[in-house]
């Protein structure tokens, strides 16, 4: 590909996600801040950058998937940030879930140096990020889209263009503040049918097919009864996104009860010290509140 790309953030979903421009035949540079990830992909074709100025002064476009609001500040305008190096006519490509308003800061000043600035967050866990089937929401120029589409295409199945700058960010706050509000529902609805002595298989096959059926449902039931918290999508990062749609929330004077609740309930997970763990670990602290454990009965 004519395109040469950059990637910063190896994590959960970076690194599968730039394993798959390296699949595409994209020329790919990388960096993160443990090592072990950038090996990896340095055996498999990439090219290491030590700090985020130095991979931007290669590539055409910079994409990055990073913990929070402040992380993405730092990569993008700290002092060997990814704007001290890129080139005019580059485009850069966020794809962590954070506010629009940082979005919006970052492609005020990358405007200033005549560079492309995209919102890009994902839906579709680590599954879809292996799998190249995510959706992507972004929100930006549809000129620097364009420039960078091949590339997008290579990591997922479904590329939307919401609208400008932020836009993207605030249709992935609210999947994620949707998914954690049905989360809620599922996990006290068999905590409950376990506590009446209903095998929650059985509840989780006839709720699947019923109108409460979704695919919350399906994940977190499905890791429940497998008994499986490993971190497919940590408890921190919902509760760090859902914290977002409640403080647009308060900036937009939108009433987001449910919201709210959700928070909390996440917020139970991470005292409970499942903060790392899985998204369905938050029904742990419900299951020793009422006294049962949800698993199969046979």
């Amino acid at each position: 590909m004519a395109l040469t790309v950059g990637y910063i953030g190896l994590g959960y979903m970076g690194k599968p996600m730039a394993r798959n421009l390296l699949k595409a035949g994209f020329s790919l540079t990388v960096h993160n801040r443990s090592q072990a990830a950038v090996n990896e992909l340095v055996a498999e074709g990439a090219t290491a950058a030590d700090s985020p100025r130095a991979l931007a002064e290669r590539v055409d476009a910079v994409f990055s998937c990073l913990p929070g609001p402040a992380d993405v500040e730092k990569v993008y305008l700290g002092e060997n940030g990814v704007l001290a190096g890129a080139r005019p006519g580059s485009v850069l490509i966020d794809m962590s879930t954070i506010d629009p308003g940082t979005h919006q800061k970052i492609a005020a000043v990358a405007a200033e140096k005549g560079i492309g600035y995209l919102d890009a967050p994902v839906s579709g866990g680590t599954s879809g990020a292996r799998e190249a089937t995510l959706s992507i929401m972004v929100g930006g120029s549809a000129d620097s889209l364009e420039k960078v589409m091949p590339a997008l295409k290579a990591m997922g199945q479904r590329i939307y263009h919401i609208g400008p700058v932020g836009h993207g960010a605030v249709v992935k706050i609210i999947n994620n503040m949707m998914s954690a509000i049905n989360a809620v529902g599922v996990c006290e609805g068999l905590v409950l049918g376990t506590k009446f002595g209903i095998d929650p298989n059985v509840l989780f096959e006839v709720c699947s097919n019923s109108s409460s059926g979704s695919r919350t449902l399906t994940g977190t039931a499905q890791a429940v009864l497998r008994r499986d918290f490993e971190p497919g999508f940590m408890v921190d990062l919902m509760h760090k996104d859902v914290g977002l749609a409640v403080d647009l929330g308060k900036t937009l004077k939108v009433r987001t009860l449910a919201a709210a609740l959700a928070e909390q309930f996440l917020q139970e997970a991470q005292a409970a010290g499942f903060g790392r763990a899985g998204t369905a670990a938050q029904i742990i602290p419900l299951e020793r509140n009422a006294g049962v454990e949800v698993r199969p009965k046979s």
